[in-house]
C-alpha cells in the first residue's frame, strides 16, 4: 500500500471514505475466508499428520488463532503462502490471547479437554463482555474445571478433565460458535460426542453446517437426528492438503458497490457450492435492484445507483447484516431486517451500532427486539456527510465505506479496523472507486 493510500487508516485516524463518480468496472479478488481458515487451522492442530493450509486468510482473527494453537504446543509454519500445521500433544499452561475474535474464544476452549493442564483465556476490552457462559457450561458439563469468577465472560482458565461424558447440551441462542467449538473438538475425545442445542433460537445455521462439511470432508462420520442435534463420531481427521475458498461475507461489500455506484464488479473464485452465509447475497442483491450471474467461477454483479428497500429474515447469516443495512439506509423505500437480535453480542453491539450511524448521516432506523427497520431516503433528500464511528467492528467500516460511495463528505474512524478480517481493505476499496467511469 503507497503511503498515501494508507492515510488515515491507522489506529484512532480518519479516513476519508472514497466517492464513487460513476458506474464502476472492477475484479475484486477477496482473500480466503476467516470462519474455515480458522476451523481448518483447528482440525490441522486435531490431525493424525501434518497438514498444508494454501489461500489461507491472513488476518489478526488467524494470527490469534496461531498464536494459540502455537502456545498448545502445535507447530504452524505460516511464513510463505502455504501454511505448514503440524499436530502435537495439546500442552496445559499456556495463556491465550483471543483478542476480538470469537473464533478464538469459542473453538480454543475445547481443545482443553484433550490438554494435560489448565489454559488461561484473555482478550481485548470488547472481548470481555462478549457471551461465553453458556459454552463454559457445556465445558463443566463434560467434566472441565472453569475459573471465570461467575461472570461468564473473558478472562477464565479452563483445566481438563479426568474422564468426559459421550454428550452435552448447550444453549446456543446467543451463537452458533458454541456448538461449532464442540463440534470441532469432538472426533478426538474418547467417546465422540452428542451435541444438543437447548435454547429456543439458533442463529447462523449455515455456519454449523459449515462446520460439520469440514469434518465430514475430514473422514469424520457427523450424523444429524434432528435440527438442534448433532452426532460426531470419534475417529481420525484426514486433511492433507486444503484449499480456502475466498471469503464471500468480505465479498459483500463491493458486490453492494456495484448496486450503489451502478456498474459491474466481479468476484473471481465463487465456489459453485459452499456453505458460506455470504452466498445468500446474491438473492438479496437481486431483491434489491441488482443482477447477479455466475460466470464460470466468477460472480458478476451489476446495478444501476438505485436501490429498492427489503424486508428480510436474515437469522441464518447475521454477519452480512451491516453490507445490507448500508444499502436499506440508502434505498429509496422501507426496509425491515428480522432475526438479528444475536447481532448485540458480536464484536459491539451491531443493532445499536447500525442504528445509531444511520442516524448521525440523516437517515433514519430503529433498532427492535430482533430487527432494524430502515424509513429509505425519500426522493429529494440525501445523506449528510459525517465522521461515522466503527466501534473497533471491522464490519462497521466497511458499512461506513458502502454509505461513503453516495455520501460527499463522509469520513471513518479507524477504518483499519479491519484487520480483523481483511487488513488491505482500504486499498482493495480505493482501486475498486478508482475505475468509477
Amino acid at each position: 500500500m503507497s503511503p498515501a493510500s494508507k492515510a488515515g487508516t491507522g489506529p484512532g485516524e480518519i479516513w476519508d471514505a472514497p466517492v464513487a463518480r460513476g458506474p464502476l468496472d472492477a475484479s475484486v479478488s477477496v482473500p480466503g475466508s476467516k470462519s474455515l481458515t480458522n476451523r481448518f487451522l483447528v482440525l490441522a492442530a486435531l490431525a493424525d499428520s501434518p497438514v498444508t493450509i494454501h489461500g489461507g486468510l491472513r488476518s489478526r482473527d488467524s494470527a490469534l488463532m496461531i498464536a494459540a494453537l502455537h502456545a498448545m504446543g502445535v507447530g504452524v509454519d505460516d511464513a510463505g503462502e502455504q501454511w505448514r500445521v503440524t499436530p502435537g500433544v495439546l500442552r496445559g499452561g499456556a495463556h491465550v490471547d483471543c483478542g476480538l475474535a470469537g473464533t478464538v474464544m469459542r473453538f480454543v476452549p475445547p481443545l482443553v479437554l484433550l490438554a494435560d493442564g489448565p489454559v488461561s483465556f484473555d482478550g481485548d476490552e470488547g472481548a470481555r463482555v462478549r457471551p461465553m457462559g453458556p459454552l463454559l457450561d457445556a465445558l463443566r458439563a463434560l467434566g472441565a474445571g472453569v475459573d471465570d469468577g461467575g461472570r461468564g465472560t473473558l478472562p477464565f482458565t479452563v483445566t481438563p478433565p479426568s474422564e468426559m461424558p459421550a454428550s452435552v447440551d448447550v444453549d446456543a441462542s446467543a451463537s452458533s460458535q458454541f456448538v461449532t467449538g464442540l463440534l470441532l473438538v469432538a472426533p478426538r475425545l474418547p467417546h465422540g460426542l452428542t451435541v444438543r442445542h437447548v435454547g429456543e433460537v439458533l442463529p447462523s445455521l449455515p455456519h454449523i453446517d459449515m462446520t460439520c462439511a469440514t469434518l465430514r470432508d475430514a473422514g469424520i462420520t457427523v450424523d444429524q437426528p434432528d435440527e438442534r442435534t448433532w452426532v460426531v463420531h470419534p475417529g481420525t481427521l484426514h486433511l492433507g492438503e486444503i484449499r480456502v475458498e475466498p471469503d464471500l461475507s468480505n465479498a459483500g461489500p463491493f458486490m453492494a458497490a456495484a448496486l450503489v455506484s451502478g456498474g459491474t464488479v466481479r468476484i473471481p473464485g465463487w465456489p459453485a457450492a459452499t456453505t458460506q452465509p455470504g452466498a445468500l447475497y446474491p438473492e438479496l442483491l437481486t431483491r434489491m435492484g441488482g443482477t447477479c450471474t455466475l460466470d464460470g467461477d466468477t460472480m458478476v454483479v451489476t446495478g444501476t445507483g438505485e436501490l429498492r428497500g427489503i424486508d428480510a429474515d436474515l437469522s441464518p447469516a447475521g454477519e452480512i447484516t451491516p453490507t445490507i443495512a448500508a444499502l436499506c439506509a440508502l434505498a429509496t423505500g422501507p426496509s425491515t431486517l428480522t432475526g438479528i437480535g444475536h447481532l448485540r453480542g458480536h464484536e459491539t453491539d451491531r443493532l445499536a451500532a447500525l442504528a445509531a450511524e444511520v442516524w448521525r448521516v440523516g437517515g433514519t432506523c430503529e433498532v427492535g427486539e430482533d430487527s432494524l427497520t430502515f424509513g429509505g431516503i425519500p426522493e429529494g433528500r440525501a445523506l449528510q456527510g459525517a465522521v461515522m464511528e466503527t466501534y473497533h467492528d471491522h464490519r462497521m467500516a466497511t458499512f461506513a465505506a458502502i454509505i461513503g460511495l453516495a455520501v460527499p463528505g463522509l469520513q471513518i474512524l479507524d477504518v483499519g479496523t479491519t484487520s480483523k478480517t481483511m487488513p488491505d481493505f482500504p486499498h482493495m476499496w480505493q482501486r475498486m472507486v478508482e475505475t468509477a467511469q
